[in-house]
């Protein structure tokens, strides 16, 4: 009798530890379910997240940001309000920087907010044929194969095109923006050099061109500039610093600066008369 006593308090001691243990493992689980809810809940009432979801790259995160920057710029649509905070442009140049992801990948952003660490050389760097090229030219290879291609058919077509600058070292692009700000000062140089890290050049993607004839910097004047805006897109080239998008791109329009990326990015740019920045983070951050 005294055994089956002591097994009737011992069964009745587990079932009140079983008890008090569902009420802190359950309980709390189902209030977390709940709160889960309620926020999805007030996030499918919220009228400005219902359109901001509609669009893929939407960053329901970062709704107060896009809020504010839409009332700075009550002309501007919704989607290019996502498109411009996604790419920081709420915030300084060269603040709120972190290292640029995709590397060694044609379609790799560097620009004043993604920038590429000190040490970092592209991958199968080629030297760009003299017969397009000033001595000492190299791109990576996929670029300079396109390269190539493009300026010969120009060559072809009475139009020449020359590399006169193309991949650049982290320690080169140190020494050219030093030079540029001790002769124009900080502010000036910004609009038309980048700091070191910060450079395209340093890719391995890009490539400064002129006709032989004039300087570089007047290659708007020339007919290869018109050869070039009507073809480099056939070849993964885009223009990077398209004239009017200097609020984005944060650099002066140029002429003479293309950027390869690969035909099927450089013909929707091209079409859509948009700047690589925000094809990219339209179409390729989302994806990384």
């Amino acid at each position: 009798m005294k055994l089956k006593k002591n097994i009737k308090i011992i069964l009745g001691l587990l079932i009140i530890i079983i008890g008090i243990f569902s009420i802190f493992i359950f309980i709390p689980k189902e209030n977390k379910e709940v709160k889960s809810n309620q926020k999805t809940n007030k996030s499918n009432k919220d009228p400005f997240l219902i359109e901001c979801k509609k669009i893929d790259y939407c960053k329901e995160e970062d709704k107060e940001r896009y809020q504010k920057y839409q009332e700075k710029n009550k002309d501007l649509s919704l989607e290019e309000v996502i498109t411009y905070v996604n790419l920081n442009l709420d915030y300084s140049f060269y603040t709120q920087t972190k290292e640029t992801p995709a590397l060694n990948k044609d379609y790799i952003l560097v620009n004043k907010y993604l920038y590429l660490g000190s040490n970092y050389i592209p991958e199968n760097l080629e030297s760009i044929p003299i017969e397009y090229s000033r001595s000492g030219m190299k791109l990576v290879a996929t670029a300079n194969k396109k390269f190539v291609e493009m300026a010969s058919q120009a060559k072809k077509d009475g139009f020449p095109i020359i590399a006169m600058s193309s991949y650049r070292s982290y320690d080169y692009q140190v020494n050219l923006y030093n030079r540029y700000a001790a002769a124009d000062g900080v502010e000036a140089a910004d609009t038309y050099s980048a700091r070191a890290g910060f450079s395209e050049h340093q890719t391995g993607l890009c490539v400064d061109i002129y006709d032989g004839k004039i300087p570089y910097t007047s290659f708007e004047e020339s007919n290869s500039f018109n050869w070039m805006k009507d073809n480099a897109y056939k070849y993964g080239f885009i223009l990077r610093f398209p004239k009017g998008k200097e609020n984005i791109t944060g650099y002066q329009y140029e002429s003479w600066h293309y950027r390869y990326v690969g035909e099927e990015i450089a013909s929707y740019i091209q079409k859509n008369n948009i700047t690589f920045d925000e094809y990219y983070v339209r179409f390729i951050e989302p994806k990384l």
